[in-house]
């Protein structure tokens, strides 16, 4: 598992580039990955999206639907239950989704709600197994379907879907009418045929992204990794801070990121940092700070802080100017809780024993993502 590989790093077992080029690799939008889109519309308007894949949407398909949220272990499962599926068929395989997620519309949007962001789920979907993505755009008029509706009208018309396989909890159209049983009666009067996948359990309990966004909300990083089968990442952008990690003799990026991306609610992780906007890409090893620095306040600040995420990157190895690119960060490890310092000489040593424990561990110098190739 993942999380008992990061929990074993130490000096004496760092991660080597090849492991640090593939774990970071792994984060939608950072890897290249060429596909096609175009978009779509049925039932009226209502039931409008986005089509990502290679080819057209010809020939038969199996689908599986869910909302896919950090595509976890559990999801990969139902993507591989359907392309076994699929390759019995002859068909191509589909993952249907939603965006937003359902529960942003039907509900209040959370802070820390999204493991992914929804823009980079279909490139995830489809380097993780599937052929195609249909996204529909989850609104209220969407939301107004049946599940009757939704198949008849929607589904089956864009695709000629010869059998749908969801998790054995799925529910969907108007007030949750669509389950898997309704579905199955349904896919019988259709022909076509309903799977129903039991939740992949771990440790005693589902993967489920609820639970992964728990664990990584309480700082449980490698927790969250082996259960989704890759490090919590997002991206941000870089603002210009306070300057202090710069007196001390390190770059730090001041990242800003949406408040709906999962983050730790405070705390210091070893980590990677991947400036976007420079080709070719490496990801530089970081000591990163969530949450607003309990030692020092942007009082200062122009930036509404209750709408934002905050932390502070110290990047090994990188030379440039960041401020105002955009960035993408990866957690890999957990290395002390967030506190006030009583001087900056504390606080100095403090972050530079956390520099020295991802230099040893995580690498001195940036890595190419795509080779594992270390920068000199």
């Amino acid at each position: 598992m993942l999380d008992e590989e990061i929990l074993a790093l130490c000096e004496s077992a760092p991660l080597s580039p090849e492991r640090a080029a593939e774990l970071v690799g792994a984060y939608p939008g950072v890897a290249d990955y060429d596909n096609v889109n175009c978009a779509f519309s049925r039932c009226d308007g209502r039931a409008r999206g986005t089509f990502y894949g290679q080819g057209d949407l010809s020939g038969a398909w199996v689908c599986a639907v869910g909302a896919f949220d950090g595509f976890h272990l559990g999801h990969q499962a139902l993507i591989a239950r359907a392309r076994k599926e699929a390759e019995a068929l002859g068909a191509r395989v589909c993952a249907v989704t939603f965006s937003p997620d359902p529960s942003e519309v039907l509900g209040s949007p959370a802070p820390a709600s999204r493991l992914m962001d929804t823009r980079h789920r279909a490139e995830l979907l489809l380097r993780g197994g599937a052929d195609g993505v249909l996204e529909f755009e989850f609104d209220e008029a969407f939301s107004a379907l049946t599940y009757d509706e939704f198949v008849r009208e929607a589904l089956l018309k864009l695709v000629d879907a010869r059998a749908i396989v969801v998790g054995s909890d799925f529910c969907m159209g108007a007030h949750g009418a669509g389950t898997v049983d309704a579905l199955r009666a349904l896919g019988r009067e259709l022909s076509v045929e309903v799977i129903g996948l039991d939740l992949l359990g771990e440790d005693g309990a589902p993967v489920t992204a609820t639970r992964i966004r728990g664990l990584v909300r309480k700082g449980s990083v490698e927790a969250a990794a082996g259960l989704m089968g890759r490090c919590p990442a997002f991206t941000g952008h870089v603002e210009r801070g306070r300057g202090e990690g710069t007196s001390f003799g390190f770059p730090t990026a001041n990242v800003i990121t949406d408040m709906h991306n999962c983050l730790p609610e405070q705390g210091v992780y070893a980590g990677f940092v991947t400036p976007l906007g420079e080709y070719p890409l490496y990801a530089y090893p970081a000591a990163i700070n969530v949450g607003l620095p309990p030692t020092f306040l942007w009082e200062d600040s122009d930036l509404d802080l209750t709408a934002v995420s905050f932390l502070e990157a110290n990047l090994i190895g990188y030379e440039g100017d960041l401020y105002g690119s955009d960035v993408a960060v990866t957690l890999i490890r957990w290395l002390r809780d967030s506190r006030p310092f009583d001087s900056l000489e504390e606080l100095k040593r403090t972050v530079l024993g956390n520099i020295d424990w991802v230099r040893a561990c995580l690498g001195d110098a940036g890595v190419h993502i795509d080779e594992g190739e270390v920068e000199r």
